[in-house]
């Protein structure tokens, strides 16, 4: 029995011995898995952000501590302001980035990336894979699995704009969009403000400024109501064209009063203002029939 007791004691130890073994050699590939990351960083980086990074890395002699921090301080202040630069000039504001490296070897490295950011009150975060392949001096970088998220519930033609996106993997076309896109809604919400500071008798939003609606109240006609609907349309090709129509709100018995004749071919007459003035005049216009004064 003890025998027996035995032999299954020493078969158990070698069983754990070989996990044990197994485990260790798992610790030295990603030991040497890290190593090869940090010199494929270190690599790409040049000046004192390398000298930075290499010191973190332990590859730099000791005693370098404050002249390699204070160089990694000057080049990420360097970075700050090159970043604020890019915002200014593009209106895209990135607020994180984060980098997995999936593969990497000799010629061939593929990252996942994942950034978050906002253009104006839109805000978004995009995943995509990252593969560059080396060929001598030469590199080639494509973008793949693309993922976008954003609220889009109330943007349903962006949306079917960010289906074709994330189709072709197109995030150049995505940014320069996202751009133009928030662009014409700040003009929007600009122009809708403004009407409602001037003429805030009558004009009111069923939601807030930054909607797609404008409603013109008319001050003698309780129920009459005209609403400006300002969409921003966006074809799969990222194409921006802001579309403004008229929608009249009239109840039956003010069909029966005079002013009302007037109001019951708006959106026709509208139409034809808007091919003569564009949107802003032919907004004013109006707005200054319905309260049937001429404000400034």
């Amino acid at each position: 029995m003890e025998e027996k007791m035995s032999e299954e004691n020493m078969e158990e130890v070698r069983v754990l011995e070989a996990q044990i073994e197994r485990l260790q050699a798992e610790v030295e590939e990603l030991q040497c898995q890290q190593q090869n990351n940090n010199k494929d960083i270190t690599l790409q980086l040049g000046g004192k952000m390398q000298d930075a990074v290499s010191y973190l890395c332990g590859q730099t002699q000791g005693g370098l501590e404050e002249k390699v921090m204070s160089r990694l301080k000057e080049e990420v202040e360097e970075l700050e302001e090159d970043l604020k630069r890019q915002t200014q000039m593009n209106g895209i504001c990135l607020n994180s980035c984060t980098t997995k490296i999936l593969q990497s070897n000799g010629s061939k490295r593929v990252q996942k990336l994942c950034v978050s950011g906002q253009c104006s009150e839109l805000v978004f975060q995009v995943e995509f894979q990252l593969t560059e392949v080396k060929e001598g001096q030469q590199s080639e970088r494509t973008i793949s699995d693309l993922n976008v998220v954003m609220d889009v519930s109330d943007l349903q033609n962006f949306s079917s704009f960010l289906s074709g996106v994330e189709e072709r993997s197109d995030l150049l076309l995505f940014f320069r969009t996202l751009r133009t896109f928030s662009e014409r809604c700040d003009d929007r919400c600009r122009t809708f403000e403004h009407f409602q500071e001037k003429y805030p008798s009558v004009v009111s939003f069923p939601g807030d400024s930054r909607s797609e609606v404008m409603a013109l109240n008319h001050p003698e006609l309780p129920g009459c109501v005209l609403f400006v609907h300002w969409s921003v349309e966006v074809s799969c090709e990222g194409e921006v064209t802001p579309k403004v129509g008229l929608l009249t709100k009239i109840p039956e018995e003010a069909l029966q009063l005079s002013p009302s004749q007037s109001l019951g071919g708006a959106a026709e007459a509208f139409q034809s203002l808007l091919r003569i003035l564009g949107p802003e005049a032919a907004v004013e216009s109006m707005i200054r029939t319905v309260s049937l004064s001429q404000e400034s």
